[in-house]
């Protein structure tokens, strides 16, 4: 830029500049409205995924797997700890919690609503968990609320990398 406020392009060359750049902004910008929507149904399928890999008898880790990322950055908050790597969602959450301490378990959402926004998205539902503990046969039944976030990696496929779950809020009176 010149102190005049010019680029010091001639008048021609500032249009084509000015084309090219809005160009580039549109085609990188906000995501077609299919492809925005064909991502919600993928992040919504990826939900039932990860419903499907806790309900499984004996829980399937390997479907999960087809949900999570592998990277060490992904977390994991629940009422019984704070996992961070796959490795130790795996076998705290899955392999510890819902497979040793149940003997049968059904988790069914409701209410799912997922946001795209770039290469990022989330989902956010409610949950009731309905279970039967190992250890002396009672059942559980708990309902909650979860928030899941997922990133686009590898062009158009979408890994879990964080969830927060939390039972219901408190009525107040």
């Amino acid at each position: 830029m010149t102190s005049s406020g010019k680029c010091g392009l001639p008048a021609g060359g500032r249009v084509l500049f000015t084309c090219f750049a809005l160009s580039l902004v549109l085609s990188c910008g906000a995501p077609r409205a299919a492809d925005t929507e064909a991502a919600r149904e993928e992040i919504s399928r990826l939900v039932q995924k990860y419903a499907a890999a806790v309900n499984a008898d004996g829980v399937d880790t390997n479907l999960a797997t087809e949900v999570w990322s592998n990277s060490p950055e992904v977390s994991f908050i629940h009422p019984l700890g704070h996992e961070h790597g796959w490795e130790q969602i795996k076998r705290n959450f899955y392999e510890n919690a819902m497979r040793g301490l149940f003997s049968e378990r059904k988790l069914s959402t409701r209410d799912l609503k997922a946001q795209v926004y770039g290469d990022a998205a989330w989902a956010e539902f409610y949950w009731h968990f309905v279970a039967k503990l190992k250890n002396g046969g009672s059942t559980v039944e708990t309902d909650g609320r979860e928030t899941q976030i997922y990133r686009r990696v590898g062009g158009n496929r979408w890994a879990l990398v964080h969830v927060h779950y939390s039972g219901m809020p408190v009525a107040r009176n």
